[in-house]
């Protein structure tokens, strides 16, 4: 039996796909605690009928959660414990809980934390892409613009970059990527743990040309990891010539707007004005 503490929240990481996934100190604290939070109680039923668990549940989402910090305070000073559980994966990583943590801890309540599946650590062991370094950026905003803004707040970032996409946005997305960061290694990770779990790596084009030919590869919830940027242009290197590098990079044969990226990666500015620059260069030759 696991040793439990009354007055206890437990934030508990649950599969992401593979229901073997669940240690087996998460499922002793779901079936020791008085009380789960679940994300959608109706979707955790069934992990909890897979364990042949019975332990009541209340909905904590992102439309409740501060309504609830009350109420599931109430029960733990009366000597309850509770477990927090979201959808699949850890708690508080793109899922409800933060409010929820962050209010009991505020007022002493006791918070143990189980480590379990999470979608962004299982890609990043898998992807072949440097893990000494990483930014997690959760989801890119949907709305265009604000997408565009928010990729290039991190295109000169050195380390690997980690997002999560859904299905229906994943094409915008490599679109995006097309434009703002060409010439980056992109690695696609869906249906993790699963039957049909997929490891996807090229360049934003080709992964974009590789969804677009077979639409089963857009299904799952995905996590998109991004190479991060080549180091920058240290001391007295950053005295470099923009127009000769802009002639360098024609000359090698590099697309004007593959060109116009890195420029602005090691000069800085705005792409599109090195995009003009370099079409008037191309033009006079």
């Amino acid at each position: 039996m696991t040793h439990q503490h009354p007055g206890t929240l437990y934030v508990v990481a649950t599969p992401i796909g593979n229901l073997d996934d669940l240690t087996p100190r998460a499922a002793r604290v779901l079936a020791d605690v008085s009380r789960i939070a679940a994300e959608d109680t109706r979707h955790s039923a069934r992990l909890l009928a897979h364990l042949g668990v019975n332990t009541p549940m209340i909905s904590l989402h992102e439309h409740n959660e501060a309504q609830r910090v009350d109420t599931l305070d109430s029960y733990l000073a009366a000597g309850e414990s509770i477990a927090l559980i979201s959808d699949a994966g850890t708690p508080l990583i793109c899922d409800p809980g933060f409010v929820l943590v962050r209010e009991l801890r505020a007022r002493g309540r006791h918070i143990v934390p189980l480590p379990g599946p999470c979608a962004l650590v299982t890609a990043l062991s898998g992807a072949g892409l440097p893990t000494d370094r990483f930014t997690f950026g959760g989801f890119l905003p949907a709305k265009p613009s604000a997408r565009r803004q928010a990729l290039e707040k991190w295109q000169a970032r050195e380390e690997t970059l980690v997002f999560y996409e859904s299905p229906h946005r994943i094409a915008h997305t490599l679109d995006a990527l097309c434009e703002q960061m060409s010439e980056r290694t992109v690695v696609l990770a869906r249906e993790l743990t699963k039957t049909f779990e997929t490891f996807l790596q090229g360049s934003p084009e080709s992964l974009r040309d590789q969804l677009a030919a077979d639409p089963n590869q857009s299904r799952g919830e995905f996590v998109v990891i991004i190479s991060g940027a080549p180091p920058a242009v240290q001391g007295d290197e950053q005295s470099i010539d923009a127009n000769e590098l802009l002639a360098a990079l024609l000359a090698e044969g590099v697309g004007v707007k593959q060109g116009a990226s890195i420029a602005a990666r090691m000069l800085g500015g705005r792409k599109q004005d090195w995009y003009s620059r370099l079409q008037a260069m191309k033009g006079q030759h």
